[in-house]
């Protein structure tokens, strides 16, 4: 199971890891800790040299309730981070987090190698055509609403159904503009409850049956420090645990604040065979 970043195979039947950086002044974990380009460019290094193959660029903050941003203060945001990060490290695989079509062209412009779209198409009814037309592997998430409206009340019959039904549809019409590189992530936190996201994270490897790579983005999300009680500083070893209990369930990628302890849980994980 490979995917193509520019040029570059990368073999996904060995889970790898995501580092996150978010440039957002609001994000629910980091927001705001990146402000310049010394700290970007260490967060980003220590990233690599722990073990990240991608690291994900998101200048759009969709947290519950997030501030709406306009496309222009989102690219002023991320086209010059995805510049500075190759300048810096030629040989690193950028993702960007977006559901804007033209801030997915710019950024892959820039240099960007992926797209990683919370809304899977749903918001932006140019991101499939664009995506298709920039031949870039595209990261097609589920999300009900927005980040504004999601957590209001979100409703399902069968959590897990659906969403199988949203990918084999929405995968569908990428292969008919012939993108072929596919990732999915069905969205922990992003229009569900906690019930829901543990109801997926038991049931993921069901999802293998669409046959592209799964992501799994559980990296201290408040399904694990509501359930615990902590707050989102504490989370580490529950994301240590629910990204061990993905990675047994089939996840390829995991998307995640602290590489190191993700590579540890993959390690752990290999041994078993």
């Amino acid at each position: 199971m490979t995917i193509n970043c520019k040029g570059t195979l990368i073999d996904l039947s060995l889970p790898k890891v995501m580092g996150i950086l978010n440039i957002t002044p609001d994000s629910f974990f980091d927001g705001g800790k990146y402000k310049n380009e010394f700290e970007i460019l260490s967060q980003v290094e220590k990233m690599l040299s722990e073990g990240a193959t991608f690291i994900d660029v998101g200048g759009y903050s969709s947290r519950p309730g997030a501030t709406h941003i306009s496309e222009d203060e989102e690219l002023k945001r991320v086209v010059p981070v995805v510049e500075l990060l190759l300048k810096n490290f030629p040989e690193i695989i950028i993702s960007v987090d977006t559901f804007r079509s033209k801030v997915a062209k710019e950024t892959v412009v820039a240099g960007a190698a992926m797209i990683n779209d919370i809304s899977g198409g749903s918001i932006d009814k140019n991101m499939f055509p664009t995506v298709a037309a920039l031949q870039v592997p595209y990261i097609l998430m589920q999300m009900l609403g927005t980040p504004q409206n999601m957590q209001q009340n979100p409703i399902y019959k069968d959590v897990t159904k659906e969403i199988i039904s949203f990918f084999a549809e929405q995968i569908f019409k990428l292969h008919q503009l012939k993108l072929n590189d596919i990732i999915i992530d069905v969205g922990f936190g992003f229009g569900k409850t906690t019930a829901h996201n543990f109801e997926l994270l038991k049931n993921l490897s069901l999802f293998k049956n669409l046959d592209v790579p799964i992501l799994a983005g559980i990296s201290r999300k408040s399904m694990l420090y509501k359930t615990l009680d902590i707050s989102v500083q504490e989370a580490l070893n529950a994301t240590t645990s629910a990204n061990t209990i993905a990675l047994l369930n089939g996840a390829n990628i995991l998307r995640v604040h602290n590489v190191k302890e993700a590579m540890e849980a993959i390690k752990i994980v290999e041994q078993l065979g």
